[in-house]
């Protein structure tokens, strides 16, 4: 993830791409048994296992990518400004799918919409309006996102 390959600011939304260093491990330990979000349930004291994250949140090493995230246009969806977003470009775009674009040679992220046989980039702020993908308009989907990484606010 140290290889800068783009740094952008465009439509406040991405502001620097990354490629996937496949080749990088990270095992951390597992805690043996499940958290509770509701009522404390006596701790248990021992390591069940080592957990690589590369292997449960990048399916495709060499089509994956991160961005972070610039602005507010995704926040609804739990995309905030700083985020870090795994991007894999292996995916196939679909309706109601959270995707990467490139609009008129700009990068964005928005969730990608098909209404009435038209498709959108629709963001997930009302302060923001959807964006109708026209003909007219240079238009790319550049990958799906498949996780956002943040810090807890």
């Amino acid at each position: 993830m140290n290889a800068r390959i783009i740094s952008l600011n465009t439509d406040e939304t991405v502001a620097a791409l990354y490629r996937c260093k496949s080749d990088t491990q990270l095992k951390c330990p597992l805690v043996g048994s499940e958290v509770t979000a509701g009522f404390p349930s006596p701790a248990q004291d021992y390591i069940e296992e080592s957990l690589d994250l590369n292997e449960h949140l990048i399916a495709h090493p060499m089509a994956t990518y991160f961005v972070r995230v610039e602005g507010y246009s995704m926040i609804n969806a739990g995309i905030y400004p700083g985020d870090i977003l795994i991007v894999d470009r292996a995916l196939e775009p679909a309706h109601k799918k959270i995707v990467i674009a490139i609009v008129d040679g700009e990068l964005t992220v928005k969730r990608l919409h098909k209404d009435k046989g038209k498709w959108y980039l629709v963001p997930e702020n009302a302060d923001y309006e959807p964006l109708e993908i026209t003909d007219d308009m240079s238009f790319k989907i550049w990958g799906v996102v498949t996780y956002a990484i943040h810090k807890m606010r």
